[in-house]
């Protein structure tokens, strides 16, 4: 880790994750995150005006508990990264304002940058910098992408994405179905390695010789299988939850691993990527590596932690757009819930203009 390396702050509220993480070029300094799953889980989901007010309290003492980890002042920043979408509309707006405020009273450089891009640069953290170009596959409660990045903070190129489901959002509804609880994830991963795989022949979306090669369909898959379990259950038969579970996950990681070994065959690229919240998957991340060991194809997946949504990622992310003097944003920087992929930062129009009075009246108040 070298000093001129650039310091950057990042934010994430994408969605009931406040992330804040600090990184000094491609090193870790501190990942702190506020969760408000626990209060979304009795609603079965997600509830966007409540992981608002959570971002809300959570701010604050989030970003104070990161600088204190890192061991660094808020006026040793080198700029101020934050997702700028795509995401829940409420969630992103109280990210951005708190990095507009902050980038604002330090004078800093703003960065608004891409959800998406963000996972795939937090690899860095884990394993160096990203070779170019980079294939990413990206699997999480919103998102199921095949991705290649060029330039992670300039040319991101979609190759595939869902059109209905995601991954994520597949495993909450079918945890739903079987009464395991919110989110769904985490507990089918661990029900299936009780259970056999090849148990129950679930369908594989959008695996036929002429559907799209990189998309990714998973509602009839979960329809599939939560017709199978109302079946049994009307028949008064007990449903193998842990064989169900093993099935069904076998399902979806066997595409997901299917489809990106084959992107990276036809695109030439002799890596893969994997990130997003899915990629903490036990199985996913064995058949891929099985999968990409066959193929030649070397294989990165960050640790767990830094699968699911952080600020790290984000402030790897904007490292990289110091390192590369891309322009900063603008302050009248604004939160965009879809905004697509092929944008992995959002630029200002000019530089932007400090206020010196401001910033010396604010030094007093922020963090030493």
């Amino acid at each position: 880790m070298a000093a001129d390396e650039p310091l950057v702050l990042g934010i994430e509220t994408s969605c009931d994750e406040t992330g804040v993480g600090i990184v000094r070029g491609t090193t870790l300094l501190a990942d702190a995150v506020a969760s408000s799953v626990d209060t979304h889980a009795r609603f079965g989901g997600v509830v966007p005006e409540i992981a608002s007010r959570a971002h809300l309290e959570a701010m604050v003492p989030t970003i104070e508990r990161a600088l204190k980890e890192a061991g660094v002042s808020a006026r040793d920043l080198d700029g101020i990264a934050v997702t700028s979408g795509p995401g829940l509309a409420g969630a992103l707006l109280v990210g951005v304002s708190a990095a507009k405020a902050y980038a604002y009273a330090l004078g800093k450089p703003l960065y608004g940058v891409n959800h998406l891009a963000s996972h795939i640069c937090v690899d860095q953290l884990e394993h160096g910098p990203l070779p170019e170009p980079t294939m990413a596959l990206l699997v999480s409660g919103g998102h199921s992408s095949l991705l290649l990045a060029p330039d992670i903070t300039s040319d991101v190129r979609p190759l595939g994405a869902t059109i209905d489901d995601a991954a994520g959002e597949a495993f909450d509804k079918i945890a739903r179905v079987l009464n395991l609880g919110f989110p769904g994830g985490p507990v089918i991963d661990r029900l299936a390695k009780e259970g056999d795989p090849t148990s129950i022949a679930f369908p594989r979306g959008l695996t036929g010789p002429r559907d799209a090669p990189y998309d990714f369909s998973f509602s009839g898959l979960k329809t599939s299988v939560a017709r199978w379990i109302e079946a049994r259950r009307a028949a008064g038969e007990e449903v193998p939850v842990r064989d169900v579970a093993a099935s069904f996950q076998e399902a979806v990681v066997d595409v997901l691993t299917r489809k990106a070994v084959r992107a990276c065959k036809d695109e030439g690229v002799d890596h893969l990527m994997i990130g997003g919240g899915v990629a903490a998957n036990s199985r996913l991340r064995a058949l891929a590596e099985e999968r990409c060991e066959r193929a030649g194809v070397r294989l990165r997946v960050p640790r767990p932690g830094l699968c699911t949504d952080n600020g790290a990622m984000v402030a790897a992310l904007g490292a990289e757009m110091v390192a590369r003097n891309r322009r900063p944003s603008d302050l009248e920087l604004s939160a965009d819930s879809s905004l697509p992929v092929t944008e992995p930062h959002v630029p200002g129009a000019h530089q932007q203009h400090t206020h010196d009075h401001v910033h010396e009246i604010s030094k007093d108040n922020l963090y030493s």
